[in-house]
């Protein structure tokens, strides 16, 4: 008779809330190190596992029963029911005295009888993952009418830093306190964790070196970047892989490090642009599975996504594989050249004031709308061809925040019939001849510098004009634009811009031809990109 075993899964909730509750760049990054060492260094030392983060993670990819620790989720397989039912009962409590405001939900699929393959087991306990974060939780931060609240969450005070810093027991978290015994007294001790940066940069980063407030990302201009990146089909490989626990386990672990690799290789090519900043000027927030979520200063972020993104084709093709050097994804792709992952993504561009949560959500909507355009094609569809890498980018000019259908509609549509929505951004290859590529989106933004500048101030300048025009008066438009071809030496850059390209687009469920223009985003990032607005220290 076989042994009886037993898949646990947990997946935490809340990250983003957790993370972006405030808009303090010393607690954001203090949230994004409790998040990523809930699944690691805390899950391992209930497994009764001993050492330091990083040490621990190592330990649990040693462990052969630990199929999945990474980017909030946990698959762990017990041979002992009591082990898993003291993880089950002792887990949650871990995480929230740990890191307060997170919850987690867990679910357990017995392996006997319709569940003893993996590959059902692992299907049953998705399944009751998703009914168990469907059902609402208690808070266990909202305590009694009459304690003293945070002044910025409205939650109980646990901690008096001065008279203007009442912390909250999440917000203590954050900021990488911990309770140290002196005399017999519990006093507050604070340290400053550099892990995601480590695995991020490289191991030797130094504290110094580290931003822990925005105004240190920011450098001619207030204007920061909030980078959101995510594999595309993971859903279809896990399919496939996720049949047998010992694939799964190896393909988890590869496509972290792969990930990983990917954001130190993306590093490693924007460097040279702060090569004199004492501050690294990127902040990683999320690195785990296929995501990555970034802060960063704005005029980095255009080639640091891109590279990350084209890096990532380049390592999952060669990391991931099994140990006899055959492709992890074989029975996925038909095609060599399909056999690694793509990836797409957002970028929000905000000033340094604006809220990181409305930044995030922002860059999240637009890698999804990446991902829609990527997928857009019925060979794609059918799982016979790999969705290409892009991104998509916005700008935000107001002050107030809305939704992104209500941005496009007030900002990027002058006319029924026109927009200036042109991405998403191909980065290896165009899907079609109506989309542009990263590399060509860089060429314009260059071209707009001009002979010392000032040929392309002046392009840039009646640009602007035509764009404004188009909203309220297109003929004035027209005839703008003519006035502009016929007195500038730049006449064919002026043509490519505002040439314009026709796609279908649904409007109110049905198929509408719209025009779109690239020139909103060229300018947008020729001015992040130039922008000077205070001094910057030399």
């Amino acid at each position: 008779m076989s042994e009886v075993r037993y898949l646990y899964g947990a997946a935490v909730q809340g990250i983003q809330s957790f993370i972006f509750q405030t808009n303090k760049l010393r607690e954001i990054v203090g949230a994004s190190e409790l998040v990523e060492e809930v699944c690691t260094s805390k899950f391992a030392e209930l497994l009764g596992k001993k050492g330091y983060y990083p040490d621990l993670t190592k330990q649990l990819e040693e462990d052969k029963n630990c199929i999945l620790h990474a980017a909030g989720n946990i698959k762990y397989i017990f041979y002992n029911k009591t082990d898993c039912e003291k993880i089950v009962r002792e887990f949650p409590k871990a995480v929230f005295e740990f890191a307060p405001g997170v919850t987690v939900s867990q679910a357990v699929v017995r392996m006997e009888g319709q569940y003893a393959k993996f590959e059902k087991a692992v299907n049953e306990l998705e399944m009751r993952l998703r009914t168990q974060r469907n059902k609402p939780m208690r808070s266990a931060t909202i305590g009694l009418m009459a304690i003293e609240r945070s002044r910025q969450t409205g939650l109980p005070v646990v901690y008096i830093e001065n008279e203007n810093s009442h912390l909250d027991a999440g917000t203590f978290a954050k900021l990488q306190y911990v309770w140290e015994t002196k005399d017999g007294k519990h006093i507050a001790k604070r340290h400053t964790t550099k892990n995601l940066c480590q695995k991020a940069f490289y191991d030797e980063v130094k504290d110094e070196q580290i931003a822990y407030d925005i105004e240190e990302i920011t450098k001619n201009n207030d204007w920061v970047a909030v980078i959101h990146a995510d594999g595309n089909g993971l859903g279809q490989v896990v399919q496939k892989v996720g049949k047998d626990e010992n694939l799964f386990k190896q393909f988890s672990e590869k496509l972290d490090k792969a990930t990983t690799l990917s954001a130190r290789e993306a590093f490693d090519s924007v460097k040279d642009k702060f090569k004199n900043s004492k501050i690294i000027p990127i902040r990683p927030i999320v690195l785990g599975g296929d995501d990555l979520t970034v802060i960063c200063r704005a005029d980095l972020a255009l080639d640091y996504v891109t590279t990350f993104m084209s890096r990532f084709e380049d390592n999952t093709h060669k990391m991931l594989k099994d140990d006899n050097g055959e492709s992890l994804l074989k029975d996925v792709f038909a095609n060599e050249t399909d056999k690694r992952l793509t990836a797409c993504a957002g970028i929000a561009y905000i000033k340094s004031s604006f809220p990181f949560y409305y930044g995030y959500n922002l860059a999240e909507t637009l890698c999804s709308l990446a991902k829609k355009d990527a997928k857009d094609k019925q060979e794609i569809k059918d799982g016979k061809e790999l969705p290409k890498s892009c991104l998509m980018f916005h700008k935000v000019q107001d002050s107030f925040t809305e939704d992104w259908t209500a941005i496009a509609k007030r900002e990027l549509t002058p006319q029924e019939n026109i927009s200036f929505q042109f991405g998403p951004y191909y980065i290896n290859e165009k899907k079609e001849d109506s989309r542009w590529t990263v590399e060509e989106l860089k060429d314009c933004v260059k071209k707009l510098n001009g002979k010392e500048g000032k040929e392309g101030n002046a392009v840039k300048s009646h640009l602007r004009q035509w764009m404004s025009l188009l909203h309220d008066n297109p003929e004035m438009a027209h005839q703008k634009l003519l006035r502009l071809k016929s007195m500038t030496s730049m006449r064919s850059y002026v043509e490519d811009v505002t040439k314009g390209v026709k796609k279908m687009v649904k409007k109110n469920g049905k198929d509408e031809e719209v025009t779109s223009y690239p020139v909103y985003d060229i300018l947008a990032i020729h001015t992040i990109n130039n922008q000077t607005t205070k001094e910057v220290e030399k």
